[in-house]
């Protein structure tokens, strides 16, 4: 099968680079056992991106591979070192590309301009390391964020033809021959109809003025609605200033003449559309046979009438708009030039705000709340409480499920957004399935207040159970000051605080030893009225023997 040279019109697949995940990772160092948290941020996906090549006349190229797709971003890595950026993806395109959403046929951007570009399918954002996690309530996660996915869709790239001026007539009018003849243009010129397959353009020079003319295939009655080639390539002319009939003085076809001719290439414009506040110019075509001469001298000043009163009375201002020509010998092409150049010249010197540009961007923030809770059936007898909302979609994108560090994050996020305040307000019990994502792939949880992560629970949101641990020797240490403590105040226990306690404890210690060996022994320091307290010290065998109170 042969792949066509010139295509207008294409379905092309693009996709966003996916986000690369973070980094979940602590810092290892000798002597440094608890370095804290140091993984580095996923690298955001690239874009792709449509950019006006100003040497480009056909969208050819993604005819023949119509699926692009930009770079992943790299995932970040310890020791703070953030993933690589995917590269983005430039296509070129001719200008007058129009892109549209070829899922809902909305118009995302018109590429115009010779500088213009636009964003069709952004990469996703990189998901943060553990590093950017950390906070004073969490010092140290053990969790990082996925990456978010590329955006992904399908547009169909529609090429419309920037010219000046625009030829349109019937096929074998004469306007391949025509465009030929006042410019530089080498279209296929044969003695058939529907010669012209595809657009052609010339540049033309009159004067000082330089502009564009356009040939686009022939019209035929019922173009607008299908029939022949013009259907396809009416939208060619959309955004020329000046169109111009060529109509074929020389036909041998019944029914056929000038007049005729101009009325059924005017209703088929005027089915279209969008054309009516253009200026029209009339080119009486193949004046060099001498039946089309006469025709042509008889049906101008009639066609001349027809534009003044009927056609374009808006641009009637006395200068001529009917030219006898001939593309083969030359004559009246050079007032035909001067013409359009004339006509060009006016409406580029018309001050008037520039074209409204379609331009892609982000849909706005509405306002109000920023999620949607919604109860519905779930097909089987049950309920479902369905979450809509751009944050909590995109946060359930980002978690690690197989984390249960990662889903206790998610869940505080969600508490702090008031989703959990919802749920209840509207009636949800725990238990009750709760939907977030996206519709055809939501996340499903059941709806509980309290997370549990492992075998420990989540109290109050956003603290790490991990920080109140304490290790053992730590509670070694502390058990063994309590226990300190506890001594000390039994042995100054009446006992004049201004002595030293370990002073106390041996003299007690002693008394107690010199005992009558009973295990018991009331010990009295001979000074009831310096201490006042009769201390009983419990003391067992030392070395295995027992005491005999000497």
């Amino acid at each position: 099968m042969a792949i066509p040279t010139f295509v207008d019109r294409v379905t092309l697949r693009v996709g966003g680079g996916d986000g690369g995940n973070g980094c979940a990772s602590v810092h290892r160092e000798k002597f440094k056992p608890l370095g804290g948290p140091d993984g580095g941020n996923g690298g955001d996906g690239g874009s792709v991106i449509l950019r006006v090549d100003p040497g480009l006349t056909t969208l050819v190229d993604y005819h023949r591979q119509s699926v692009r797709r930009a770079e992943n971003g790299q995932p970040g890595q310890g020791s703070h070192r953030h993933g690589a950026q995917g590269a983005d993806v430039v296509l070129p395109v001719p200008a007058g590309t129009l892109v549209r959403d070829a899922e809902t046929g909305e118009a995302l951007v018109d590429l115009a301009a010779p500088d213009a570009e636009a964003v069709i399918a952004r990469g996703g954002k990189g998901g943060l390391g553990n590093e950017a996690l950390a906070s004073t309530a969490r010092k140290a996660p053990g969790f990082a964020l996925l990456g978010e996915p590329g955006e992904n869709r399908l547009v169909n790239l529609e090429l419309k033809v920037v010219a000046d001026v625009g030829l349109v007539g019937f096929p074998s009018a004469g306007k391949s021959s025509l465009i030929a003849a006042i410019s530089r243009a080498r279209p296929k010129v044969a003695d058939y109809p529907f010669t012209t397959l595809v657009p052609n353009l010339g540049v033309v020079v009159a004067g000082e003025e330089t502009f564009t003319v356009a040939d686009v295939p022939g019209l035929i009655e019922g173009a607008s609605l299908g029939k022949g080639l013009g259907h396809d390539f009416l939208r060619h002319i959309e955004r020329c200033v000046v169109l111009v009939h060529v109509v074929d003085c020389a036909t041998f076809e019944p029914g056929r003449d000038p007049l005729a001719d101009l009325r059924v290439i005017e209703a088929e414009l005027t089915a279209h559309g969008g054309l009516a506040d253009r200026p029209r110019l009339v080119a009486l075509n193949k004046v060099d046979v001498a039946d089309a001469a006469l025709i042509a001298a008889m049906a101008e000043g009639e066609i001349a009438a027809l534009l003044d009163t009927e056609l374009d009375p808006a641009h009637a201002d006395g200068s001529p708009r009917v030219f006898r020509v001939s593309a083969k010998t030359g004559e009246g092409l050079r007032a035909l030039r001067f013409a359009m150049a004339r006509l060009v010249a006016a409406r580029r010197a018309t001050p008037s705000a520039p074209p409204a540009r379609l331009v892609l961007t982000p849909a706005p923030v509405a306002g109000g709340a920023e999620f949607t809770v919604v109860r519905q059936g779930d097909g089987a007898g049950g309920l479902v409480w369905r979450v809509r909302g751009t944050k909590p979609e995109r946060w359930t994108l980002q978690t690690d499920f197989a984390n249960n560090e990662a889903v206790g994050y998610l869940a505080d996020r969600l508490h702090r957004l008031g989703i959990e305040d919802e749920l209840t307000r509207l009636g949800a019990q725990p238990g009750d399935a709760v939907a977030i994502g996206p519709e055809a792939a939501p996340v499903v949880f059941d709806f509980a207040p309290q997370i549990d992560m492992g075998a420990e629970s989540l109290g109050v949101r956003g603290e790490d159970a991990r920080l109140e641990d304490v290790r053992p020797a730590v509670r070694r240490r502390r058990e063994r000051d309590a226990d300190y403590r506890a001594a000390r105040e039994e042995a100054m226990a009446g006992v004049d605080r201004s002595d030293d306690w370990r002073s106390v404890r041996r003299r007690n210690l002693a008394q107690a030893l010199a005992g009558d060996g009973s295990g018991e022994a009331a010990v009295d320091d001979g000074d009831d009225e310096a201490d006042g307290v009769e201390v009983v010290w419990t003391y067992g065998e030392p070395d295995g023997e027992a005491g005999d109170g000497e």
